[in-house]
């Protein structure tokens, strides 16, 4: 690392490596790959079928194209939640309406029918 042009004594410390922090270190532009530049800590070995493998920390909050897919995908969910709640709420108030029109006929019926059997009953009724 520290071959680096412009950073001549930086030395990464081992562990999980932050993009941001790199660039600023490194003063590199944003859309540069911070992986070429981190993971000075990396170990290599052959494993048990006698392949060269090599284990470095991760890069933590690295902004990849999935990651962003993976947040426009969650985006549009939350919006297609937050439509679909609306619509199931202006249903849900057009059902109450009718109903709540409904009670006010009956209740309105009842009391005209009230009204016709105690007028009817007030009258003399007139026997030829």
């Amino acid at each position: 690392m520290a071959n680096l042009p412009g950073r001549a004594g930086y030395q990464a410390l081992p562990g999980s490596e932050i993009p941001g922090k790199t660039r600023t270190c490194l003063t590199r532009h944003r859309f540069d790959d911070v992986r070429k530049y981190v993971n000075t800590y990396r170990r290599t070995f052959t494993n048990k079928n006698g392949k060269e493998v090599s284990k470095a920390p991760k890069i933590q909050r690295l902004v990849t194209p999935l990651t962003l897919q993976r947040k426009r995908t969650r985006i549009a969910e939350k919006k297609k939640r937050i439509a679909k709640a609306k619509a199931d709420a202006a249903e849900y108030q057009k059902l109450l309406a009718t109903r709540l029109k409904e009670q006010r006929d009956r209740c309105s019926e009842s009391l005209a029918k009230k009204r016709s059997r105690l007028s009817a009953a007030s009258k003399p009724s007139v026997v030829a």
